[in-house]
Parts: C-alpha cells; sequence; structure tokens
C-alpha cells in the first residue's frame, strides 16, 4: 500500500509500505479520507514543533475514517463494510493516569503521526491501517467519509468545552478561527453558550465561524481595538477559549473577561510570558485542554445524530497522491479552513 511518509521539513514522501498482519482483536481499515490538522502542517514546513523533531521518517495523519476490509478472528463487534472513524489515541489502559480516567495523559501514550516518543508512533495518512477495535466507532449512513475524518478535531473541541465547565448562559469569547477555534463554536454552542463572540485576523475564517454558529465576530487585523468596549466594568466574557496559541491574543483578550472568568488555552504555538499581577487581581482560572478521550465517541454520537454540522468548515478534498498542492492550500486560512486528503 502507498502512505505519506514525513522525512523532514518540506520532504513528504508518497511511499510504499507493507500492510501489518491483522490481529484476532484487530480490524484492517481501508482509509477513505483523512484531515490535514495543524501538527501535521508543523512537520510538513518545519519539521516538528517545540522540541519535537522529526528523528526517522513516520507516516503523518490522525484525523482519518475509513471502511472495515477485514475483521480479526476474535472479533465479534464489528463487521467487513462497516464505515467507521478511527480515533488515533491508544492510552495504555494501564498506568496511574488511566486507571483514574485520565487516559489523555498516559504515561505510555501511543498516538498516531506522533515524533513524541522514538521509535515515532506512525500515523494512519495510508491506504490501509490496522487498528484495535477500541478505536473504531462506527459512522450513521448519512454521516460522510468527510465527516467522519472530522471527528478527531471535534473531539478536541469537546474535551476544552467541557473543561471549562458549565457554559448554559455563559458569554463566551474564543480567539483564533482555525478548524479547532471554529469547532469550539460548534461544541460551545451545543454546550448552550449564551453569546459567543470570535476574534481572528482573517476574514475568511471569520465568515466560517459565523456560518457554525458565532454571534459576532472582530477582525482583530482591520480592528485592533475591537475588544475595547467590553472591558467596561471590569470585563463582559464568562469563559475565553484561546485557540490561537499566540501570546498577544490572549494577553490582549483579558481586560475583556469577566473577575473569576475561566481561561481555557487550546491552541500551541510556544511558550508565553503572562501578565500574572492581572491574572491574580482578576481571579482568573486558567485551563489547559490537551487532546481528550471519551469525547471522541460523544463527537460520533452528534454527528450521528445530527445534533451538529461541520460540512461548513470542509473547504477542499483532494487526492492523497496530489499532497503537496493538499498541504499548501492547508495552510493558508486566507482560503482554507480544513482540507481533507482522498485515499481511494
Amino acid at each position: 500500500m502507498q502512505a505519506l511518509v514525513i522525512h523532514a521539513a518540506g520532504d513528504l514522501r508518497l511511499e510504499t509500505i507493507a500492510t501489518p498482519e491483522l490481529g484476532a482483536q484487530q480490524l484492517l481499515v481501508r482509509v477513505r479520507c483523512g484531515g490535514i490538522c495543524g501538527s501535521d502542517l508543523h512537520y510538513y514546513q518545519h519539521g516538528g514543533f517545540g522540541t519535537i523533531r522529526v528523528k526517522e521518517p513516520m507516516v503523518l495523519g490522525h484525523e482519518v475514517a475509513g471502511v472495515i476490509g477485514a475483521v480479526g478472528s476474535g472479533v465479534t463487534q464489528f463487521s467487513v463494510g462497516e464505515r467507521i472513524a478511527v480515533s488515533p489515541s491508544q492510552p495504555c489502559g494501564l498506568c496511574s493516569y488511566c486507571q483514574k480516567g485520565l487516559q489523555n495523559h498516559c504515561l505510555d501514550m501511543r498516538y498516531y503521526g506522533s515524533a513524541m516518543r522514538t521509535p515515532h508512533v506512525q500515523g494512519a495518512f495510508r491506504q490501509e491501517i490496522v487498528v484495535e477495535q477500541h478505536q473504531a466507532h462506527r459512522l450513521a449512513a448519512g454521516v460522510s467519509d468527510s465527516e467522519g475524518a472530522m471527528v478527531e478535531p471535534l473531539a478536541v473541541a469537546l474535551h476544552a468545552v467541557r473543561r471549562a465547565g458549565s457554559l448554559v448562559g455563559k458569554n463566551v469569547l474564543i480567539t483564533g478561527c482555525g478548524p479547532i477555534g471554529a469547532l469550539l463554536i460548534v461544541a460551545a454552542r451545543r454546550a448552550g453558550a449564551g453569546k459567543i463572540v470570535v476574534t481572528d485576523m482573517g476574514d475568511f475564517t471569520l465568515g466560517k465561524a459565523l456560518k457554525v454558529g458565532a454571534d459576532e465576530v472582530i477582525n482583530m487585523s482591520d480592528k485592533p481595538e475591537g475588544l475595547d468596549r467590553f472591558s467596561t466594568d471590569k470585563g463582559h466574557f464568562d469563559v475565553l477559549f484561546e485557540a490561537s496559541g499566540n501570546q498577544h491574543a490572549l494577553c490582549g483578550a483579558l481586560a475583556a473577561l469577566r473577575p473569576r472568568g475561566v481561561i481555557v488555552q487550546v491552541g500551541l504555538g510556544g511558550e508565553m510570558n503572562l501578565p500574572m499581577n492581572t491574572l491574580v487581581a482578576k481571579e482568573f482560572d486558567l485551563r489547559g485542554a490537551f487532546r481528550f478521550h471519551e469525547e471522541f465517541a460523544m463527537a460520533v454520537e452528534l454527528l450521528n445524530k445530527g445534533l451538529v454540522d461541520v460540512k461548513p468548515l470542509i473547504s477542499a478534498t483532494l487526492s492523497f497522491r496530489d499532497s503537496a498542492k493538499a498541504f499548501t492550500l492547508a495552510a493558508d486560512r486566507s482560503q482554507a479552513m480544513k482540507v481533507l486528503l482522498n485515499f481511494d
């Protein structure tokens, strides 16, 4: 089979690799669709992010959906021909964090397409992949393969929303409107948020924000003072989701956040210097949100029941054989939100 293998920054190759043998409790999945994530772009553009570097050839990708092509001899819950979304997360289930229900902090986590450990964990941008049963989640007939590939980022957004606590009737500010920021709108609206305001630097992404449920958008490149009117009386918003990973975006939003407001940092863009005096004086709660666990199944259920719509965020679908064009487009926020790869 063929797969997309990253060797170094700018060096993404289409290579032939072997399909692993199928174990008794495993499924062989024919990948149909995969989404290009921000981390995939970092590997492609920079060879990694932060201290994480590609040190050996690695198959990229962790947002995929496909169809079951074969089942192991001990599999009873799935059948050949069923369409599924594949969770890229493989916690050990044995460490102290897994035992406490904090599987996203597993001490022996294996996550598709990740160079965080060596040997690297190979990813899912390939024509076939062998997965464990617990990674497979059935897609309803009315859910497309493209929507199935959106489950993983939707799960990230759902986890972040859960980290914030109750959003019912709350005023929510989201800074950064890439795919995760946009999906935070979807998740926050589903969680009962009262008013959602979104900031970003481009009209294209902000237009998508309005399509998926934002009440108001602010282009900070055109109106750098756009949040000033929300800073009266010590702030307007109850919850801030910071999805850009940009220090300026986070610090610039604090005046608009009410005392004892909740900050959920979702975006990763490097280390930040925070105004601790402001955080202390306004008694903010600063919370991180990292990956997900049970939220993957929740995301599938929401899609299967038609309770959320991610289709407006899908900008294009290209063949995986045209990966250079696809990755270039995915990096261009002036014309693309989520770019998908077709593996048929």
